[in-house]
């Protein structure tokens, strides 16, 4: 079947017309999906009877079930544990600011990185979610709470870039016009820093902001951390890095998470300086989620600020990120392996 809420527009309409019915009737199922997010071909009322089972038949409807929504007590994050229709479990996070909601979610289900202070790698990857999961995600939690996302962050379970065809034409859907119409400014992919893509993605000339995680300022630091280091050293992360900001005018946001005693010394604060002050690029440091399966510790509130300090002092722009949802299972991979664990009991 064809999995229709991965298509575009104009595919849309030429497959209308392959089965003999007119391309406005594209605009129409395309409206439905993107725009006023129906859940089914049913709900679909303009269309004829006989189109909607011809629809049905034809066409592969990916529509998200909600397995769970925990809901902070603290912030009002809300995190969502969908179900996809071959069984598996993906999450989703819902962030409210002042300057309007965001909307977290995941490009995989699991994820084979096998980052040291991830819950979401732990099990491995299960599959590549195709841009349709990726974009229901969004369409669900909107639909759901009745409220506008006006930021999406593709930073939850998965390496994006390892599913690098479907994220971008997830990208093209969800900034399109004929869709949620989401500026591409508004839009952050993050990468563990897949060189070859990071180097890709520049020549698409697109205006999402890339983040790197980063979270070490040396090739042996990061090795302990990030498997994916033994692959791609931290030169030719900066030289992706300053490729990226070359072709697109868009600075690199780097992620850093502070591990205490690992990552968070004045020494890695001294060659983290050195590293970014040639580049054009912004620093979120993250206090690190603890999570049951690892043994890292959050720096203290002290340190984290001491670190926030020195960066600014040398001029390198930086923010501490707002924890939110810590009650909530809110890290990548926590909600998804506990309600695993909970159902084998």
């Amino acid at each position: 079947m064809i999995d229709i809420k991965s298509m575009t527009l104009a595919e849309l309409k030429e497959d209308m017309e392959a089965i003999g019915e007119k391309a406005f009737r594209a605009k129409q199922i395309y409206e439905w999906m993107h725009q006023k997010l129906a859940r089914s071909f049913d709900e679909m009322t303009n269309l004829s009877a006989a189109l909607r089972e011809t629809c049905k038949e034809r066409y592969e409807y990916t529509s998200l079930q909600v397995a769970r929504v925990q809901t902070s007590a603290i912030d009002g994050t809300q995190k969502y544990l969908f179900a996809l229709a071959d069984g598996n479990l993906i999450e989703s996070v819902l962030m409210k600011y002042k300057h309007g909601n965001s909307v977290c979610i995941s490009s995989q289900v699991g994820c084979r990185m096998g980052c040291a202070f991830c819950a979401s790698t732990i099990d491995g990857l299960e599959r590549n979610l195709k841009p349709s999961e990726m974009l229901d995600q969004i369409y669900s939690i909107q639909k759901i709470t009745g409220e506008r996302v006006s930021n999406v962050v593709v930073m939850g379970s998965g390496e994006p870039f390892d599913n690098y065809d479907n994220l971008l034409r997830f990208l093209q859907l969800l900034s399109m016009e004929e869709g949620l119409h989401i500026s591409q400014r508004n839009i952050t992919v993050s990468t563990c820093g897949l060189v070859p893509k990071m180097r890709e993605l520049a020549e698409e000339k697109l205006q999402i902001t890339l983040a790197l995680s980063l979270h070490a300022t040396t090739d042996e630091k990061r090795k302990k951390l990030m498997p994916i280091a033994n692959k791609y050293s931290i030169g030719e992360l900066m030289e992706a890095c300053s490729d990226y900001f070359e072709k697109t005018g868009r600075r690199i946001t780097f992620e850093y998470s502070l591990v205490g005693g690992v990552n968070d010394t004045d020494e890695d604060a001294r060659e983290l300086i050195a590293l970014l002050k040639p580049l054009n690029c912004h620093v979120n440091l993250i206090p690190v989620n603890p999570i049951k399966e690892r043994d890292f510790v959050q720096s203290g509130t002290d340190a984290v600020l001491a670190f926030k300090n020195k960066l600014e002092k040398n001029k390198i722009n930086c923010t501490i990120r707002r924890e939110m949802g810590r009650d909530i299972d809110g890290a990548c991979g926590q909600l998804r392996r506990r309600h695993k664990e909970q159902s084998l009991q």
